[in-house]
């Protein structure tokens, strides 16, 4: 009798667990197509990546999404789900400096699950409430294998960071760094592009002035 209880009980935790599985898989691709319908519209930049970073923050429920951007070898705070306006386009970092900075210099996430602050990477800015919050996940934006900014999500509170938040996070950088590239290009060359060239022509892909 017990242990046909205790293998019910197992059978109903397993489908438990397969279906929030399948539900955070679901979410996964939701977020990730709104994000690729994102790179095809015509939208102000900003307006782009200010959906990027709200889809972040709803996926992640994360306290604080911050996106810098690289200028002059420095990044740059873009955007955010918080209302920064005196911050936005001022709050600058070198790559030598806090967290942010080495993740674009090493081209390498960092995850850390409790007193972020105290990591002695950690760089205050005293403007940020982020500053005080505890978990902190900071992957490279990337674009042509090239670093080109630094996506990072904190939690005021400890948290534990999941497989599938790394590699989201880390997937969003990619997407981020592609919508970039296409944001360069104006309209008019897309559509003169010979596309099919890309793809035929001998070697790696390089952009054309």
């Amino acid at each position: 009798m017990g242990g046909s209880g205790e293998c019910d009980n197992n059978k109903v935790a397993k489908q438990k667990d397969l279906e929030e599985r399948l539900e955070r898989t679901e979410k996964q691709l939701r977020m990730f197509q709104k994000i690729s319908r994102f790179m095809v519209r015509e939208m102000p930049l900003q307006d782009v990546l200010q959906g990027i970073v709200d889809l972040v923050v709803e996926f992640t429920a994360c306290d604080s999404c911050l996106l810098y951007l690289m200028e002059d070898k420095e990044l740059v705070l873009c955007a955010s789900n918080t209302p920064h306006p005196s911050v936005i386009g001022k709050v600058r970092l070198k790559l030598t400096e806090g967290l942010t900075g080495w993740v674009a210099r090493e081209r390498r996430m960092v995850a850390i699950s409790r007193e972020a602050f105290r990591d002695s990477r950690f760089k205050f800015f005293g403007d940020l409430p982020e500053d005080t919050f505890e978990a902190f996940l900071s992957a490279p934006v990337i674009a042509r294998n090239r670093v080109v900014g630094v996506i990072n999500v904190q939690h005021r509170q400890p948290h534990a960071h999941s497989g599938n938040e790394m590699e989201v996070i880390t997937t969003v950088g990619e997407q981020v760094g592609c919508l970039l590239v296409l944001a360069r290009m104006t309209a008019a060359a897309i559509e003169e592009a010979n596309h099919a060239d890309l793809v035929l022509s001998a070697g790696p892909i390089t952009p054309r002035s």
